[in-house]
Order: structure tokens, then sequence, then C-alpha cells
């Protein structure tokens, strides 16, 4: 049988027509076009991209069910790793992790491993596929802190091995950066990420919103006046970083996280919800990963002409190749090798403008990679009345120094043990970006799989 180093093209909403809605973009394949696609797949005796996945799915299994269209066989297989398929098929990297070892990827085109995997994950949902097999109960508790990415993997994985596992959650609703962060052009939150939680509460997990840990209860008080086993920190990385430039505390100043978590959790984007954000006419997102690209394509469906200004060049955007090609698309403006300087406001105290200077790749330092380096006399102003700052985002120390002998490093960060996730306090782990800093959803996820299994091996001693 001849190979087949072309990929199934997946169906997208019109570049014009979704600049201006908040459907989603991507269409995903149909029955036909997933079993099509599955069909390339060479099954390899040493598969690569195992090894590639954060959370070890074992992808020609889930793969070889949709080509012999066992859908709900490959939904199943899938749950045996991963709480969150069709969150991760939308929104993982796959180009740098599974499909990035495809063998098929040498000659041609990668296997769609994150579409086939959005495809079995979507079919289960609409055909109401029950994926709640679980151990018999151990008779123990634990607590997970933060209903994000890490959280719920960590969660999920501990309730199918019989724990009893209530998640606590600091804002009203559940899902982490999947529910505030990421639009829902790129993830819809009542069809995706609300069924993905659902699923893991048939497991048995609760979720108890509105409790801060470290304010409404301590790590000690759950330990002692809660009774339980263990504890999960999965609290994220929700503190914006800025620049530091003059300007920055002017009226249309805006962190990614502030603009996206109004859009997002508090549904700005429609005319009924008493939730505005004020964008502007002319919208200048500062940084090129993922979520100065979720900002801006945010910000020019709410009716703003958007840039993204990074300072380095487009080959080295952090953000996926997907987002940057969806983005302009769709019309947002890229100002590369551009730095700002100051933030200019008028008398009101409101953004005007924007000074910035151009910059140039310098030669290679030790590790290949070329800084920027300003041009001189290169200063010019842009035309801005909205700034939204996507600079990154560190952990919130409320957790850390409120519960002694966790150890936290230089950048606030918990100190855990990677393959573990063990921390400085017998029974606390942790994982995902409260542990890294800022990451992706499916490293998250990893860290909260191998913490899962640490806390099960720990209590089972």
């Amino acid at each position: 049988m001849a190979i087949n180093y072309t990929k199934i093209p997946v169906r997208e909403q019109d570049p014009k027509v979704r600049a201006t809605n908040f459907k989603e973009v991507c269409l995903g394949y149909n029955e036909e076009e997933a079993v099509l696609e599955a069909s390339r797949c060479l099954n390899c005796p040493k598969p690569m991209c195992v090894t590639g996945c954060p959370v070890n799915i074992d992808i020609p299994a889930f793969i070889k069910n949709i080509k012999e269209k066992d859908f709900e066989g490959a939904a199943k297989e899938i749950a045996k790793y991963s709480s969150l398929p069709a969150v991760c098929g939308r929104v993982c990297p796959q180009e740098t992790q599974c499909e990035g070892r495809c063998i098929l990827g040498n000659k041609g085109d990668a296997v769609s491993i994150g579409k086939l995997e959005r495809f079995t994950a979507d079919w289960s949902r609409e055909h109401n596929v029950d994926l709640t097999a679980k151990e018999a109960p151990k008779g123990k508790k634990v607590a997970v802190i933060g209903a994000g990415p890490a959280g719920l993997t960590c969660a999920g994985d501990l309730a199918r091995k019989g724990y009893d596992v209530t998640i606590f959650e600091a804002l009203h609703k559940a899902g982490g950066v999947l529910e505030y962060g990421i639009p829902e052009f790129r993830l819809p939150k009542e069809t995706v990420v609300k069924t993905e939680i659902d699923n893991i509460k048939k497991l048995g997990v609760k979720i108890e919103t509105n409790v801060i840990i470290g304010r409404t209860l301590t790590i000690d008080q759950l330990f002692d006046k809660e009774g339980f086993s263990a504890v999960f920190i999965g609290s994220g990385a929700g503190l914006p970083k800025f620049m530091g430039i003059p300007g920055e505390n002017a009226n249309g100043v805006f962190s990614a996280n502030e603009m996206l978590t109004r859009v997002n959790l508090m549904k700005a984007y429609l005319d009924d919800y008493d939730t505005p954000v004020k964008i502007g006419k002319k919208v200048a997102v500062i940084g090129g990963g993922n979520v100065a690209m979720d900002a801006a394509r945010t910000a020019l469906r709410l009716g703003a002409e958007s840039h993204i200004v990074y300072r380095r060049a487009e080959e080295q955007l952090p953000a996926r190749a997907e987002e940057v090609h969806h983005a302009k698309e769709e019309g947002i403006i890229f100002d590369l090798l551009t730095n700002p300087t100051e933030i200019l406001v008028d008398e009101n105290g409101n953004v005007c403008g924007m000074n910035c200077v151009r910059m140039k790749l310098g030669e290679p330092d030790e590790s290949g990679r070329r800084s920027p380096v300003v041009i001189e006399g290169s200063d010019f102003t842009m035309e801005v009345d909205t700034v939204i700052m996507s600079l990154g985002t560190s952990p919130n120390p409320l957790i850390s120094s409120n519960t002694p002998g966790l150890e936290i490093n230089r950048r606030k960060c918990i100190i855990a043990e990677e393959e573990t996730g063990l921390t400085s306090r017998e029974g606390v782990y942790a994982g995902g970006d409260a542990v890294t800093g800022a990451a992706t959803v499916i490293l998250a996820m990893g860290a909260g799989k191998k913490a899962a299994a640490a806390i099960d091996e720990y209590l089972s001693k």
C-alpha cells in the first residue's frame, strides 16, 4: 500500500467572517475525514510520537481504533492517559511534540494527531460515551489547589485510582486558563471546557469554588482540620509582568491576563453582559507568544485595528505557527523588530500613543540565539489608544508566603522535583505554572499526571 505523505486538510471558518465573531475558527474533521487521516498512520513498531507526548498517550492505538471506525474505543484509549482530550486536541503545540516526532514528517506531512484527538473527544461528547471507569475506593482524601489543567489532570487521575478528591478553586468557575485565558474562538467554553470538567466530576471529584488557599484556608488546615492525606498545588501563574517603562499606569494599559479574563470569564464580548472592556480603535499588544496572539485576535473581534509589537524577528516568535498564520489571515498587523520605550498619556490620563525604537538582530550568543539591539536614531511614535502587555506571568506568592517550610526560588516559583512534583513539605506536591512559570497547557497536564502517580505511591505505603 502506497504511503500518503499529504494530510487531510481541516475545514476552517473564512478569515474575513471569523474576524467578526467569536465562533470556533477550526471546524475539525468529520468521520470520513478522520478515518482517511488515521489511515495515513504507519503504526510504527517504536512510535516516537508517544515519547513526544507529555502525558504519553498510546497514539498508534487510538489512531488504529479510528481507522477501524471504533470511535468509542479510541475515546476510551485516550481516557487512560488524558482527562482533557478535547482541550489538548485544540490548543497543544503538537507540531513540536507528538507530530514533531512523526516519521511521515521527514518526507511530507506528519499525521494530524491533534486533530484526530479532537475528533475523538468531540465524537465521545456527542455520543455520551461513558469514561468513568475507576478503581475501588481507597478511603483517603487528596486536596487539589487550582482547577486549571494541572489540577484537573491530577484530580482526574487520582479519582480513577479510587481517591476522594476535592479541588479548591479561587475563582467562581473551574477551568483556570482554559476558562479565563484562551479565547472562545480557540476553545469553546460550554461545549468543550464545561464538558471536560463535567467528565472529571463524574469520576467523583468535588470542586469548591471561591476558596482562596492562603486566605480562606491554609495548607496546614487542609491537613490538620479537613483530614486530607496529601495536597497538590496547581495554582498556575496569574501575576502579570510589565516592562517598567513610563506611562504604564495610564488608562488604556492592560495586562493580557486582565483583558482576556474580562472577555472570556466575564463575557465582555456579549452585549447583554455588564462587564465591558474599553478596547479603543487602535491596539498594540506587546509580546509574541500565544497569549499575545490571543489578545490581538480578541481585540480585532471587538472592533479595533490590532497590532503585535515584538522586539525580535518573525522566526523568533514564540507563538505556535498555526496561531501566527491565523492572526495574519485575519488581518493582525505585525510590527516586528520594534520595542516600546514610553507610553504617551494625554491630559486626562488616557493613552494617546507610544514611543518606540527599531531593533536589529545582533551577533549570536553562546546558545546561538541572536539578541535584539537598538538601532540608534530610529525613534518613532506609534498612534495607539490601548496597550496590552503580554510579557509572561509569574505565580502569585499568596500560597507560598502562607505555608511554612514550602520553598520557592528567586522567581517565586515553588521548588518541586521534576519527576514527582514533591515539594519541601511532606505530602505536598506541586506542578504546572506554579512550579515552572508560564508554560503550555499540556506541560501542566504532564506535571499533574506525574504528581498523581507520586501521590498514589506515597499514600500506598
